[in-house]
């Protein structure tokens, strides 16, 4: 999968912060080289969150996040900081930008804390260095370093708890292009290495037979595949097996043809019980579903929380959450299928909700269960703070795959494949 097209939930996600004028937008258009923002002197010109995926090596595809000021007053400002704060929850590395001739204010601090309290690497960027002539307000003075003017030096600074500590600190300008490029490098050089992860690679070997069954009905997008159907696809071919796609409608003329058993089977939540059916007993059998919960990092959670769909009762309230938002079409999975097993299922009156996109409620506790989707289109730090949110609250989430896999009573044989990797 080259550079442009790789998926925003696989993108090392980048935040833009401050406060209102800061000179965010401008360093964002700097550091992505186009006018991507729209600047201005006027304090609050950024009403939401804008986004830009780009490749800055060696981290690879990115995205790239301006944010609204973290100032911002009024109705209207209070709903633009609440946005910034739902950008902090999918932000790999954050970007402090705070003027030079200012030096760190309050609302830098809060962001810092912010940072902190979810361990996010951040760097704090003082913009507009041509103007302040290369030095930094309000105490908050670099030491001495052969950085001249821009570039990256170390500042002793002092937080609210008394912390003396030495942070990582740059000195740009947007307008010069001063310490720029000096600011890519070291983003570029932040996160650490991470352990590769698969969807599917690992499970088999080279050359081994893999049926993927994809259903094309109504729900299914026009003209391509969905995402984790390409991801699994593109994974399997990079390991040197040889995936086989057909339809859940075609599935048993597939087997038949085949010349040797295939060595894993992955199927669309979707057709589990259909293709359950189908594929004899000693052929592992899992989907796409059960495959993302595990590369995300929450299969464990989901599969002990698929327990609690046997604890349902009248009235209990169930939250099916997407992380992404798409055109519902009248067989949708979320908002009908999935009802429709649960209530099958239990037998109980439940009261359905649902939520999509970067719509995740706050306040989970109402809630007797969460089911949500494989989470494809969100980056990892966003799927586990949701998984966390649930679990600190005291609900149970499971996700699409192992929700149905439970209810047509296959969860066993679907997670048998990984087991030994949960």
């Amino acid at each position: 999968m080259s550079m442009n097209n790789t998926p925003a939930g696989e993108r090392v996600h980048i935040g833009f912060f401050g406060k209102r004028n800061a000179g965010k937008s401008s360093l964002l258009n700097a550091v992505t080289g186009q006018e991507l923002a729209v600047v201005s002197p006027v304090e609050g010109t950024t009403t939401d969150p804008v986004y830009k995926a780009m490749e800055l090596l060696p981290l690879g595809p990115v995205m790239m996040i301006d944010t609204p000021g973290f100032d911002d007053e009024g109705m209207l400002g209070e709903q633009r900081v609440k946005k910034t704060k739902q950008v902090l929850e999918k932000t790999d590395i954050a970007v402090l930008a705070a003027e030079a001739a200012a030096g760190l204010t309050a609302c830098d601090e809060e962001l810092i804390a912010l940072f902190k309290e979810r361990e996010i690497p951040y760097l704090v960027v003082y913009t507009k260095c041509d103007a302040a002539n290369g030095s930094v307000s309000a105490g908050k003075q670099p030491r001495q370093t052969d950085a001249g003017n821009s570039g990256r030096v170390m500042a002793r600074e002092a937080d609210a708890s008394g912390d003396d500590s030495i942070t990582d600190v740059m000195l740009v300008s947007a307008t010069t292009g001063a310490g720029i490029h000096e600011l890519k490098e070291r983003l570029a050089a932040m996160l650490p290495d991470k352990e590769e992860r698969h969807l599917a690679a690992d499970l088999v070997k080279p050359l081994d037979l893999v049926v993927l069954v994809v259903p094309i009905d109504s729900a299914a997008p026009k003209g391509r595949l969905i995402l984790p159907q390409q991801q699994t696809i593109r994974d399997l071919l990079e390991a040197g097996a040889i995936p086989v796609v057909t339809r859940e409608t075609e599935l048993a003329q597939t087997l038949a043809k085949l010349t040797e058993t295939p060595a894993l089977v992955i199927t669309d939540s979707q057709a589990f019980e259909e293709v359950a059916a189908i594929v004899p007993q000693e052929i592992p059998l899992t989907s796409f579903s059960i495959l993302m919960a595990r590369y995300k990092g929450f299969l464990k959670l989901a599969i002990e929380g698929a327990a609690a769909i046997d604890s349902l009762r009248d009235g209990d309230r169930v939250l099916i959450a997407e992380g992404c938002t798409h055109h519902r079409q009248c067989d949708d999975i979320g908002t009908v299928k999935i009802p429709r097993f649960l209530k099958k299922y239990t037998g109980k009156e439940l009261v359905i909700e649902t939520s999509s996109g970067t719509g995740f409620p706050e306040e989970l506790t109402p809630y007797a269960l969460i089911v949500h989707c494989g989470g494809c289109m969100l980056n990892e730090r966003e799927v586990l703070r949701r998984m966390r949110f649930a679990g600190g609250q005291g609900v149970p989430v499971t996700n699409y795959g192992i929700a149905i896999a439970k209810m047509k009573g296959i969860l066993s044989r679907s997670i048998a494949p990984i087991t030994e990797t949960i």
